[in-house]
Formats: structure tokens, C-alpha cells, sequence
């Protein structure tokens, strides 16, 4: 056998080599040896009875026996049904193979030869199906210790025997059989069948297939139901199995036999003051039960929550909200883990469920004359138990009853009525005859007075269930004012206000025993922190009332930079403040949103605000694994421990000093802590938001604009100049501090990628942009004025400097015709000079020289004077149209020409007088 020889080399591990000779190996070697070998039938039982002893008994036995026991083992069981010694031997010594021994334990890394045994025998081909035909034997003994062997199988090697036992014919058949056998068979096949079915769905349908839901109701009944032993324990866990997981096993329970069978269990019998352990097991078990029918099936079941409703109308049609009352309520002598167990049960009975709500709402529990509602039992419950896991059951039933249940809430809050000043500070127990609302008021205002904010505490987090969602009941309860001490110190203080006074006396509340109680404020502190942001949320009355003391928002900025505060407190804190942001509609200086986002500027800065957001983010309470953790199945290894809880254990939150109460995990449920992650991104928005736009956009025109009678126009532009250079400076301040702010804001989140972050980093980025890109159109729009501009310059500077060149070729030619005149004229002045002084004998012809002298000139003077026309001819055109221009324009021409052109005679007079 191949798999027997692989452990041989264990073996001579454990005993030494393999060719040590150990006594044990070579001892149990020969105890097989007589038993398959032997030939007298008597010394083969009397070596099989040795062996069975040694095997019990030490772990080297058991290790040799498992490396070549097994095939003679099985050999005897399938060849020898005929002696039942034999078989009864083969099975006791199987099963002491199989069983760790105790009292023997070794190092953790050392060889365990139960499991490397129980491994061997479910490898073993057609082991298991050997194991089970034995069932179908007459003798006792052999059924039970076949079914002893198997158990110990299952309990090793779960997953193996499992997928055998599937593959067989009629296998699960053979186990059920079992059930209806004599007591100790039947109690090692429930056994057996408990561990069989804690996870295998198609094993728990054949289950119910072969009648299990009859036969385990029947034996309950026959043991006694709650009063009942161990054995009703093992029956509630296998019907706990075969329904948690599966739905259409619910719904069979649920058309064939009904829901009263399971009910019937619930049921106090005999003495009800009398509560053993295992009576205390049973009924937490058969709560179990109720649990699951309420639950539906697997998540991933697509008719689970039709399954659901289905199966809690039908329980209350049953009348099960009697019985839980009675367990969770009126039987104050009942364990605790019961009392918690049925509260839950309820709270969960009426979750989502109108129909159920009303019934729980009508419930009346006592006798005349000391009857009275249900809720209110449940209260008094709720705010006197010593027992923070009943406090926190019963808080789970109101946090139920209120979920999405507007009239519910309406009802409650409608009898929150204050009480005169002496029943407000009465004791506590003539609180009998109060209403729910009264009794609820008392306990919020009563523990001041004994140094225990204990039950305000408590009441609070009831009232912060009666508020949740309902704006209406809201703005009920800020109307509710309280009697002062002493009427001679003036006004009532409204209920909201004692709230906050209550939280900060938690710092330095002190425990019943008059100690100072270190890890009170651990979860007194965020409770009230709780009750106060789910009534501020949406709405805008409760801030306002919040903001009315002035200590309150000084108070929360020295809360969120306490650092010997929780975590928990500073973020719930910080949320606070970041309510009266963004739910704050008022105008009143000192009171709007932009006061209080200045005042947390300015006193935390926005890196430390925004960063207490984060580090409550990272605590357990916020981690999103919190709420997706099971209930843990009831298995004997855990009823014993569940059956003993008390209470929580507070001593081991209070060595710690940065970590929060237990107790808050099951306080802040999913809805809350998913209405603080949202919160913080408005928050967060609304903040930049207000920095945006600091002030209201109003379009009432100040005062200051308007010009005041008698004032003249003078002082009135002075006195509006004054006003705008204020508004400048002002104006100027704000732009200051909003770059301050978006500076700050770049910075903040510790790290963090929140999403709110990235959006004002982002808005930042685009400011900037639009800032540039405005900047550059502008600088792109004067560039091409300055284009053109230069354009038309250049253009009008050329056509001036072409006309200046021809009028400067036109004077040019002017000037030299001028020249030759003059020349000409001085030459005939000198002849003429000369024929009068007498000159020489000889005289000229004067009249031929003159003659030669004017066809010469006129010969030259022609050409110039044809140019000059030209040219005289142009200036007069541009003199006529100048002159049309300067009429257009009013100009009198004549005036301006007046004394031109007086002396263009003169040449001609001279040369007339030469003539």
C-alpha cells in the first residue's frame, strides 16, 4: 500500500530508525500479525483486544498502527461480520486511532497521529462506504462505534467524507435512519449530522428530503422542549443548519410543518425563575432559529427578501412577538444573553415591516394596574440595566422602530412633554406612570444631579433615533424648553442646550462609585456628539438654536483641537461645526456661514480642520468591514461561552487611551456612519463655497449712495470718493485672505486623495487658467490696435514725404528760371551804365542788341515759363480745394488771403522802368 509506506519514514522518526527494533513498533507489528494470521479464534480477539488498549493509550502505537494497521483493520470489518467481537474490536481500535490523545501533547510542529490516521482511512478506497453498510448491522455496538468512527472522521477531515458519502447510494438514507434508532445511537447521529450539514447544501437538502424537519421536532418534543438537555442543543443546531444558508428549506419548513413547532420552543415551562445553563443554551439556539427565518436566506439568494416578509408575517401571525416580549422584557430574572437575544429578535421582527411596527406600537405588557405600552418597558429597560449589551439591544429595538417610520417617530416625539420641576428630579422608580416622551425628558436631565451622564447618555442616543430623517419632530423638540433650578435665574434652557452643558461634563464624569471614570467619555461624549449632528442635519432651525450661546461654537473649536479627545469625538466634532455651515440660513452677524468658516479659519486653519475628517475616516468605527460581519453560528464549542456573557468588558478599552468604547461599533450603525461620509463632502464644498462668495448678493443700494438733502454736489462726490476707497480696502482684505484660503486649502487632507480635495485643487488650477487666458486675449486685442495703428502712420508718413519731394523739385525749378532773369537784367544794367558814362567812340546798335537780347530771353524764358504754368496750374487746384475745406470748416478765404501776392509786381515794374 503506497500510501502506508510513505508514512513509514514518520514512524521511525517518532520511535527512532526504522531498523531500531522499537518495542512499541515491533510489539503492534506482531498484534496484527496474530490477528490476521492467528488460527484460533480466541488468541486473534484477545490480540486485537491488546491492541485496541495500546492504541488508546500512546501516540507511538497509534503512529505504528497507522503505517500498517489499516488494510488488516478493514480486512476484519469486510470478511468477519459474522464475529461480532471481531468487528466490535476493529471498530473500538479505528476509533482509538482516531482520537488525539490528550495528555500526551508534544511540540505544535510534532507529528499528530489521529489527523495523518484519519487521512489514511478516508483515502482508503471504499473505506467510507464499508463504514456506513455496518450501519445496516443488528448488533448495538457496531453502529455505535461505526458512527463514533465516522464523527471522528468528519471532524478531521470534513470536505472528504462529505464528497464520499454523496457518491454512495442511500448513504445519507442509512444516517437518517439512525435518528429513529435507541437513545445513544440517536444522540451520535444528530451529532454525526450536525457536523455533516454546517456547510454542505446539497448534503442539508437530501437531509430535508429524507424527513429531517419531523424527526428533530419530534425529538425536542420527546426531551422536553427548552427544559430539555443536550440533546434538544444538538437538534436546534442541526435544524439551525439545514436553514441558515438555504432558503428553499425555509419556505418547506414553513408550508409543511409551520413555524409553531419552532415558537413551542420559546415557551417558558415549569419554574420560569429557574434558568440552568443548558436551559439558557436551548432558548438561545431556538432564538437563533427565529434569527435565521427573519434573515431570508444568502445574500446572493434572489428571493431572499420575499422569503423574508414571508416569514416574518408569519411569525408575528404566531403570535412570536408574545413570547419575545416576555423573554426580553418581562422576564428580568432571565439570563442576559436571553434578554439581549429576544430584544434583537424583535428589533428585527419589526425592521421594515409597517404591519409589525403597529402591532410592537399597540403591544401592552403587565397586569392591571401596573399595565403599560411595550416601548416604554423597553425604555426603562433600556436606561436603568447595568448591562451595556442589554442597553445596547434595547436601543437596537427603538433604532428598528424608527428606521424610515414618520408616524412612528411623530407618536413618539409627540409625548415629549417637560415635566413640572419636582417629577423631573424624582427618583428614578416613580417613573412607573410617566409617558414614553416624559420618561425619555427625565432620563436626559436627571443624571446632572448624580454625577452619572450615564443615562443621558443612554437617552440621548434613543432621542437621536426619534429624530433621525423627520424634520418635523426635529423642530418639535427644539420648541421643548426646561425648568431652570431656580425660577428666580431667569428664562427656560431649551433641551438642545443641555445637551451640549452634558457633553462637556462628560470629560469629567465620574462613575457610580463617585471615581473618576477615564473611559466614560470614551462613548459618552460621541453618543451626545451623535444625537446632536443627526439633529442639526438639514435643519436650519436646530443650527440656529445651536449658534444662540456663543460658548457652543468656542466650545466645539476647543473639542476638534483637544488632543486627549478620542478620535472619534475631534471628527464628530468637526462635523458638527461643519453643519452649522451648510445648513445655516442666517443673516444675523456673528450667526451665518461666513462668520463660523472664518472663525474655524482662524482659530484651527482648514489644514488642521479638514484633517481630523481623515483621521476619524481611519478609525475602526468608519471601516466599511465593520458592517459586513456575521453573526456567529451557535456550536457547543460557543453556547457555554454565550450563555455566560454578562457584559461588555470595558476594562480593556480603558488601557487604551487613543482608542474608542466597543460599545460605538454597535452605537454608529451603517446609516450614520454613511451620513458622515457625506456630510464631509459637503462640507467640505460648502466651505469653498462661502469663501467664494463671503457675503449675500444683495441689490439693496447702501445708504452711503444716496445724496442727502442739502448736501451739495461737491461734498457728495467727496463723501461718495471716501466710501468706494473703503470699499476698495475692504475689498482688498477679502482677496487677501481668500488667497490665504486657497493656499490653505492646496495644502490639506493630510495626504489623502478624498475626493472634495481633488475638487478644489481642480477649481484652484482652473482660476488660474481663466486668469491667464483672460490676461493673454487682452494682451492679443491691443497687439492688433497697435498693428493697425502703426499701419496707418506708416501709410500716411510715405504719401507726406512723396508730396514734399515733387513741391521740393517744384521750387527747385522756379528758383533756377528766377536766376537766369536776374543774370540777364544785371548784364543789359551794365551796358546801359556804360553808354551813358560815354564809354567807347564807336556806338552799338542799342536796337539790334536789345532785339538779340529779347528773342534770346524769350527763347530761354519759354520753356520755364510752360513749366511753371504746370506747376502754378497744380497749386491752384490745391488751392481751391483747400480753400472749398476751409469753408466746409467756416473759415472766411478772403481774410486769410488778404496781403498775399501784394509784391508779385514788382519785377515787371522794374522792368518796365528799364524799358
Amino acid at each position: 500500500m503506497d500510501l502506508v509506506s510513505g508514512y513509514k519514514g514518520v514512524v521511525g522518526l517518532v520511535f527512532g530508525n526504522e531498523n531500531s527494533g522499537s518495542n512499541e513498533d515491533s510489539y503492534v507489528e506482531r498484534l496484527l500479525d496474530r490477528i490476521s494470521n492467528g488460527k484460533l479464534a480466541e488468541d486473534r480477539r484477545s490480540a486485537m483486544i491488546e491492541l485496541q488498549a495500546i492504541v488508546a493509550e500512546s501516540r507511538g502505537a497509534q503512529l505504528a498502527f497507522g503505517a500498517m494497521g489499516f488494510p488488516v483493520m478493514l480486512a476484519v470489518l469486510k470478511e468477519e461480520r459474522d464475529d461480532v467481537e471481531m468487528v466490535r474490536g476493529a471498530l473500538e481500535t479505528l476509533v482509538g486511532a482516531l482520537t488525539p490523545i490528550e495528555h500526551a501533547k508534544g511540540p505544535k510542529n510534532e507529528v499528530q497521529p489521529a489527523l495523518m490516521n484519519t487521512d489514511l482511512l478516508s483515502r482508503e478506497a471504499d473505506s467510507i462506504s464499508l463504514l456506513l453498510s455496518l450501519l445496516s448491522e443488528e448488533d448495538f455496538y457496531v453502529r455505535y462505534y461505526t458512527l463514533q468512527l465516522l464523527t471522528a472522521l468528519l471532524t478531521n477531515s470534513p470536505n472528504r467524507l462529505q464528497e464520499a458519502i454523496l457518491t454512495i447510494p442511500r448513504g445519507i438514507t442509512r444516517l437518517m435512519d439512525m435518528l429513529m434508532d435507541r437513545e445513544v445511537i440517536r444522540n451520535e447521529a444528530l451529532l454525526l449530522l450536525t457536523y455533516l450539514t454546517r456547510e454542505a447544501e446539497e448534503i442539508q437538502k437530501i437531509v430535508v428530503f429524507e424527513g429531517a424537519f419531523e424527526k428533530i421536532f419530534s425529538i425536542i418534543k420527546e426531551e422536553g422542549g427548552s427544559e430539555g438537555g443536550v440533546v434538544v442543543q444538538d437538534c436546534l443546531q442541526l435544524l439551525n443548519n439545514l436553514l441558515r444558508t438555504n432558503a428553499s428549506n425555509q419556505i418547506l419548513l414553513r408550508e409543511t410543518m409551520g413555524f409553531d413547532p419552532v415558537i413551542s420552543i420559546l415557551k417558558l415551562r415549569g419554574s420560569t425563575y429557574n434558568f440552568t445553563q443548558q436551559k439558557t443554551i436551548n432558548l438561545l439556539s431556538a432564538l437563533e432559529t427565529i434569527n435565521l427565518l427573519m434573515m431570508g436566506g444568502t445574500e446572493a439568494d434572489p428571493g431572499k427578501d420575499a422569503n423574508k416578509l414571508t416569514n416574518k408575517a408569519t411569525l408575528v401571525q404566531k403570535k412570536v412577538l408574545d413570547h419575545l416580549l416576555l423573554l426580553g422584557v418581562e422576564s428580568q430574572w432571565a439570563p442576559v444573553a436571553v434578554r439581549c437575544a429576544a430584544l434583537q429578535c424583535i428589533g428585527d421582527l419589526i425592521s421594515g415591516q409597517p404591519k409589525n411596527l403597529d402591532t410592537l406600537a399597540t403591544k401592552v405588557l403587565g397586569e392591571e394596574p401596573q399595565m403599560e405600552p411595550a416601548l416604554n418597558s423597553i425604555l426603562r429597560i433600556l436606561l436603568r440595566t447595568s448591562s451595556m449589551q442589554e442597553f445596547i439591544a434595547a436601543d437596537y429595538v427603538f433604532k428598528s422602530f424608527c428606521e424610515k417610520n414618520f408616524d412612528g417617530q411623530t407618536m413618539l416625539a409627540s409625548t415629549l412633554i417637560p415635566q413640572p420641576y419636582s417629577m423631573t428630579h424624582a427618583p428614578f422608580e416613580e417613573d412607573v406612570n410617566m409617558s414614553f416622551g416624559s420618561m425619555l425628558l427625565h432620563g436626559l436631565t436627571l443624571s446632572e444631579n448624580d454625577g452619572d451622564l450615564e443615562t443621558c447618555c443612554r437617552a440621548a442616543s434613543v432621542l437621536s433615533h426619534v429624530l433621525k430623517d423627520n424634520v418635523q419632530c426635529k423642530e418639535r423638540v427644539i420648541r421643548i424648553e426646561l425648568e431652570p433650578p431656580m425660577p428666580s435665574l431667569g428664562a427656560s434652557e431649551p433641551l438642545m442646550h443641555r445637551m451640549v452643558k452634558y457633553m462637556a461634563l462628560a470629560s469629567s464624569m465620574k462613575n457610580k462609585d463617585g471615581k473618576s471614570s477615564t473611559s466614560g467619555t470614551l462613548y459618552v461624549q460621541p453618543i451626545i456628539l451623535k444625537l446632536l449632528v443627526t439633529w442639526l442635519a438639514d435643519c436650519p432651525n436646530a443650527v440656529h438654536c445651536f449658534l444662540d450661546s456663543r460658548p457652543h461654537l468656542t466650545y466645539l473649536l476647543e473639542l476638534v483641537s483637544n488632543s486627549s479627545a478620542t478620535v472619534c469625538t475631534r471628527g464628530l466634532a468637526a462635523v458638527l461645526l461643519g453643519e452649522c455651515v451648510i445648513y445655516n440660513k442666517s443673516n444675523d452677524n456673528g450667526k451665518d456661514a461666513f462668520t463660523v468658516v472664518d472663525t474655524i479659519s482662524q482659530k484651527l486653519g482648514l489644514t488642521s480642520y479638514f484633517l481630523k475628517f481623515d483621521e476619524m475616516q481611519k478609525s475602526f468605527l468608519f471601516a466599511p468591514v465593520k458592517s459586513a460581519q456575521p453573526r456567529k453560528a451557535l456550536t457547543r464549542s460557543t453556547a457555554a461561552s454565550m450563555a455566560d456573557i454578562e457584559d461588555v468588558d470595558e476594562n480593556d478599552s480603558s488601557d487604551q487611551k487613543d482608542e474608542d468604547h466597543p460599545i460605538l461599533s454597535a452605537i454608529f450603525d451603517v446609516q450614520f456612519v454613511n451620513l458622515v461620509k457625506k456630510l464631509e463632502g459637503d462640507i467640505r464644498e460648502s466651505i469653498v463655497e462661502v469663501y467664494s462668495h463671503p457675503k449675500s448678493k444683495v441689490s439693496v443700494v447702501p445708504a452711503e449712495l444716496e445724496q442727502r438733502s442739502g448736501e451739495s454736489d461737491g461734498e457728495y462726490i467727496k463723501r461718495l470718493k471716501t466710501f468706494v476707497e473703503k470699499q476698495c480696502s475692504e475689498i482688498q482684505d477679502l482677496l487677501s485672505r481668500n488667497s490665504l484660503l486657497a493656499e490653505d486649502l492646496a495644502k490639506t487632507g493630510g495626504g489623502s486623495n478624498s475626493q472634495p480635495e481633488q475638487r478644489v485643487n481642480g477649481g484652484l488650477d482652473r482660476v488660474q487658467v481663466e486668469k491667464l487666458r483672460r490676461d493673454l486675449q487682452e494682451a492679443s486685442q491691443r497687439l492688433e490696435i497697435l498693428k493697425t495703428d502703426k499701419a496707418k502712420i506708416e501709410s500716411e508718413a510715405s504719401m507726406y514725404r512723396n508730396l514734399a519731394g515733387k513741391m521740393e523739385s517744384d521750387l527747385k525749378s522756379l528758383s533756377d528760371a528766377y536766376n537766369s532773369l536776374e543774370q540777364a537784367n544785371l548784364y543789359l544794367e551794365k551796358e546801359l551804365r556804360a553808354l551813358k558814362s560815354g564809354g567807347p567812340p564807336t556806338i552799338p546798335d542799342v536796337e539790334a542788341i536789345k532785339a538779340a537780347a529779347r528773342e534770346e530771353a524769350q527763347k530761354d524764358s519759354e520753356a520755364e515759363l510752360n513749366d511753371l504754368l504746370v506747376c502754378l496750374g497744380q497749386e491752384q487746384s490745391r488751392v481751391e480745394k483747400l480753400s472749398a475745406r476751409l469753408l466746409e470748416l467756416g473759415e472766411d478765404v478772403d481774410t486769410l488771403l488778404e496781403g498775399i501776392g501784394d509784391d508779385v509786381g514788382l519785377p515787371e515794374e522794374g522792368e518796365e522802368e528799364e524799358d
